[in-house]
């Protein structure tokens, strides 16, 4: 007995082809809108390479270019066998190609699925990524004039300003590593030789900020230097006061920005997912109705479209039964190549 039935007459399979040309063509909109966002989460990536020490990742926004053409094929093809379906002579054409078709529907939302997966896995190793960029990255903040770095100072207080960050954990990273280079510190100053040799690696450290850590909102002019001094200020107390500079981690908003981004285009994958199990069930159903009408010749006549031909148990069944077949017939010609390898 076939699984779920229902009956069709020619109003509602005209009915159920134009829902789901409709649907085949939204589809296409969604694969468009899903390539476009892998397209953009590439470039983003390229963007903010350098805060991931070039080691990022591109498999999600690869996967979501490939998913969306994909996308944009595979339901072109089914919304214009939808448009041809009631024309039995251009239907013809389309017909042996059907089961195939929705063969490879079922392996295309397979990669959909691995793809939303993967948009969720994928965030701890971008967090891992973030974390060990950014450290690196205010490590050679100082490096202008060397070949590789020559813009990493560019790149990290872009990136502070438009993030509102300061840091990778928060703004006191900044105190642990010597951002200003040598060429700019005067050494013939005692105040400046005495800080560096008061360093056991000889690093000039203090507790300030580079200027891209200023929060332009605060009504007071940005305290960016001896943050921690209270008395090198007017009016200041580092403790209790609310510190003018952004206190944010660069780590927790990128990830928050990239994490956002990836849930968001999980989330719009798991939807398409969706769409195309109807668009699959439609179809489905639509080639039962046209195959079973009781006079082919006669539009008007009642039909019965299914999912399935048999029960879900007899279809998984002859599905086991298909697979156990094909897997003894490549053990027999394995044996056979094997003895004739012997003789």
């Amino acid at each position: 007995m076939p699984f779920m039935p229902v009956k069709f007459n020619l109003q509602k399979r005209v009915k159920l082809a134009q829902g789901l040309w409709m649907i085949y063509w939204l589809s296409v909109i969604v694969g468009i809108l899903i390539f476009s966002l892998g397209i953009f989460f590439k470039i983003e990536l390229r963007k903010r390479s350098e805060m991931m020490d070039n080691n990022e990742s591109h498999l999600v926004p690869n996967l979501l270019i490939l998913v969306g053409l994909l996308a944009c094929g595979v339901n072109a093809f089914g919304g214009k066998v939808c448009h041809d379906s009631l024309d039995p002579i251009k239907f013809a054409k389309w017909k042996p190609m059907l089961k195939t078709y929705l063969l490879m529907c079922c392996g295309f939302n397979a990669l959909l699925l691995l793809t939303a997966i993967l948009c969720f896995l994928m965030q701890f190793a971008m967090y891992l990524t973030l974390a060990e960029g950014l450290k690196n990255s205010i490590k050679f903040y100082k490096d202008t004039d060397t070949p590789g770095r020559c813009f990493m100072k560019r790149t990290l207080d872009m990136t502070q300003i438009e993030f509102r960050c300061c840091g990778n954990n928060n703004f006191r990273d900044w105190f642990e590593v010597q951002w200003i280079s040598n060429r700019y510190l005067d050494m013939s100053n005692d105040a400046v030789k005495d800080r560096v040799l008061s360093n056991v690696e000889g690093k000039y450290l203090m507790d300030s900020v580079p200027f891209s850590c200023c929060n332009p909102g605060s009504p007071r002019p940005c305290i960016q230097h001896h943050l921690t001094n209270n008395s090198a200020h007017y009016d200041y107390d580092h403790r209790i006061e609310e510190l003018n500079i952004w206190t944010r981690g660069c780590r927790e908003a990128l990830f928050s920005y990239f994490s956002s981004m990836m849930t968001s285009i999980g989330a719009l994958v798991i939807a398409t997912i969706i769409l195309e199990s109807v668009d699959m069930a439609g179809l489905k159903y639509l080639t039962t109705a046209l195959e079973t009408m009781e006079d082919p010749e006669n539009p008007e006549c009642e039909s019965e479209g299914w999912l399935l031909e048999k029960g879900v148990k007899e279809t998984f069944s002859d599905v086991l039964g298909k697979l156990k077949t094909l897997g003894k017939s490549n053990q027999v010609e394995e044996g056979e190549d094997a003895q004739e390898a012997a003789t």
